[in-house]
């Protein structure tokens, strides 16, 4: 089997390692070893910006036996804006990929690529052939910890020479792009999207729903922008790291104008507002986490991809909960009591179930539009 050539091994920083064999680009890497739970999307987690600098754990085990939906010249799909089709952006973010078995041959009729294959073409390290579900059970009991990817005949890495100080700064877009909707309205609302690492389903989302889009670096001051309601995106690492972001933000609060968040955008609207945010241990990564809503106590099961997490208890007085995590009760989503400010923590456009939670996009639109 061409993938079992070279052997590797995964290392914590708590000293355990685990051997298995060497797939995809044949080099040590090192980063934050995190998992993920889920049996499909592999290609679009790997696209994902908000794991970036992460080495990616997957629990389920076999992975590339649908291979990855590109062109025969093994380039992405992109629609007429130059959005990717199958991905959530157009490279691999992830600084290796952990699995139990890496499928040699998919059988997909989308198919251009293997897996392998296509990490080797990203300069992306894999490693198979390992335990992963002992691998997990560890994450979970010590935490998300550094670790390296270290392939036999490769150069040794430093287990923190995959640390990154602001990733967001790395994923986010560098100039001002606007998208708008293949069918124009009788009145066209514009959204600025500050893009911390922005997912590319979040921009299909929004211009499905007949809106124009203005995509702005994640440091954008707003000051020289009109929009009707500003859209916080997701991204990597600490909120914390984002002052421009935060700042930036609280001048927007001041408008009034309504303002939505995910994921990230979450812990940078509870900033903005007051709030502290944390680090969990092992953070919510995966396609089946159940969130209750405040009020309604209805639950959805939904799409997630972050590591923090808001202080319940710093939340100022006109602010709220809006949504809980039924597993471990942290906090899921915020909304202002005063003004149409809202923000959740997981992927309403991740479309898990398959659609569960995208009407709170139109909640925000509606917001907009009235």
């Amino acid at each position: 089997m061409a993938i079992r050539q070279r052997q590797a091994k995964l290392v914590l920083r708590d000293g355990s390692e685990y051997l298995g064999w060497s797939f995809g680009k044949g080099r040590s890497q090192a980063g934050e070893v995190v998992f993920t739970t889920g049996m499909t999307g592999y290609p679009q987690s790997l696209t994902d910006p908000s794991f970036r600098g992460q080495i990616l754990v997957a629990t389920y085990p076999l992975m590339g036996n649908y291979g990855v939906p590109v062109k025969k010249n093994d380039e992405a799909f992109f629609d007429e804006q130059g959005i990717p089709v199958h991905f959530e952006s157009s490279r691999i973010q992830v600084s290796g990929f952990v699995v139990a078995e890496a499928c040699e041959k998919p059988s997909h009729f989308a198919s251009g690529i293997e897996l392998s294959a296509w990490l080797e073409k990203n300069n992306v390290p894999g490693i198979w052939g390992i335990d992963t579900r002992a691998l997990t059970e560890r994450l979970r009991q010590q935490g998300v910890m550094q670790g390296k990817i270290l392939v036999e005949g490769s150069r040794d890495v430093h287990l923190d020479s995959g640390l990154i100080a602001n990733p967001v700064a790395e994923v986010s877009c560098t100039d001002i792009s606007v998208y708008r909707p293949e069918k124009k309205p009788k009145k066209l609302f514009r959204i600025a999207l500050l893009d911390c690492g922005a997912k590319a389903n979040i921009l299909r989302c929004l211009l499905a729903r007949q809106v124009e889009v203005i995509r702005l670096p994640w440091n954008h001051d707003l000051k020289d922008i009109e929009y009707d309601g500003l859209f916080l995106s997701n991204g990597p690492g600490d909120p914390k790291a984002c002052g421009r972001t935060i700042a930036a933000l609280r001048r927007a609060f001041t408008i009034g104008k309504p303002i939505f968040g995910i994921c990230l955008g979450n812990q940078i609207m509870a900033l903005a507002a007051g709030a502290d945010t944390y680090k969990l241990p092992y953070g919510h990564r995966g396609q089946n986490q159940p969130c209750v809503e405040e009020g309604t106590r209805r639950c959805y099961i939904t799409s997630q991809n972050h590591g923090y997490a808001v202080r319940r208890e710093t939340l100022p007085r006109d602010w709220e909960p809006w949504f809980t995590n039924n597993n471990d009760g942290t906090v899921e989503g915020i909304r202002s009591k005063r003004y149409p400010f809202s923000a959740v923590q997981f992927h309403p456009e991740g479309c898990p179930g398959p659609r569960d939670t995208e009407f709170l996009i139109d909640r925000f639109l509606d917001q907009v539009r009235n």
